[in-house]
């Protein structure tokens, strides 16, 4: 199991309001070049969420659905790729004045649940430690826009 965690020296709505906004994904999910809410209800349990992968010259369509959506405490996404899909759990603690994020993914189906191993994890903690410094800035950046700061 891949786990990472950050504190984000913003409120636990400001990352709230990041995760339940579809469209905010690109800028803090690592290889996300785009995403875009597939039907307008984003996060609730059921609702898809599309995104382009690119890698140089090339890139993937994919979709994620919300299968766990508790506001402002806990999302679970299932990401799904023609290789198959994998969970992806953020849970969102206060912890004094800022905010606690644990996120925690591993495969569901395909050949990456078959091969996994220690050094999938490896990479997958790499990739949330970035994921997690994206969503930090993100985060800060909606909480002082509420708070009328640049």
């Amino acid at each position: 199991m891949a786990q990472w965690n950050r504190l984000i020296e913003a409120p636990p709505d400001a990352v709230w309001a990041v995760l339940s906004d579809g469209r905010s994904y690109a800028r803090f999910v690592v290889g996300t070049h785009e995403s875009w809410e597939q039907d307008g209800q984003w996060p609730v349990a059921g609702a898809e969420l599309g995104y382009t992968l690119k890698l140089g010259p090339w890139s993937y369509q994919g979709r994620t659905v919300s299968r766990v959506c508790e506001p402002v405490h806990r999302l679970e996404l299932e990401a799904r790729t023609h290789l198959g899909s994998a969970r992806i759990a953020f849970r969102i603690e206060p912890w004094g004045d800022g905010t606690l994020v644990v996120v925690d993914e591993h495969p569901l189906q395909g050949p990456a649940a078959r091969w996994h191993n220690s050094g999938a994890d490896a990479l997958l903690r790499w990739r949330h430690r970035k994921m997690l410094d994206r969503l930090d800035r993100v985060a800060v950046s909606t909480r002082d826009r509420a708070h009328g700061r640049a």
